[in-house]
């Protein structure tokens, strides 16, 4: 692996990197973000007593919709067919969620931007829906969990 920022050129300015001669492969990420909030506002979202409505499908939409808008949220990313998105929300303790998005296509780059950028809207869309109730909502962690796929091939947070 090259320590050479790819989007920078020799003289320091930003740039596109050019993934035309790349092969495609087939490329998947997963990301995640944790919401820490009051137990009694995770209570509300898993029961659906927030004003609203249904907070956990419309994260989940978000967070879809966000993974296929990357390249216009992030400048120099490519615009990709993202064949696969999905977002999954889970309870990770009595006040704490887990979103993880993961991104899926056969192409010529990664798609570890989608998947990071899925995951950190699906996490706002919760913040902005449970914030009448909870306003001290953390969002924290926002991290990639793993990568498989392309060039540099496969990597997993596990295993750093």
């Amino acid at each position: 692996m090259s320590d050479k920022l790819t989007h920078l050129d020799h003289q320091g300015h930003a740039h596109m990197v050019d993934v035309s001669d790349k092969e495609i492969t087939k490329r998947t990420a997963t990301a995640q973000a944790i919401l820490l909030m009051q137990p009694s506002t995770l209570i509300k979202v898993i029961e659906g007593g927030l004003p609203k409505g249904d907070v956990l499908a419309t994260a989940r939409i978000a967070g879809i919709q966000a993974a296929k808008k990357t390249s216009d949220l992030i400048p120099l990313c490519h615009p990709l067919m993202l064949t696969k998105v999905t977002v999954d929300i889970n309870v990770a303790s009595d006040c704490e969620l887990e979103v993880l998005c993961t991104c899926s296509l056969s192409g010529k780059t990664g798609v570890e931007m989608e998947a990071l950028t899925g995951a950190s809207v699906a996490a706002l869309t919760l913040y902005d829906m449970c914030k009448a109730v909870d306003k001290g909502i953390v969002i924290q962690n926002v991290s990639l969990l793993e990568k498989k796929g392309g060039k540099s091939g496969n990597w997993s947070k596990a295993n750093v």
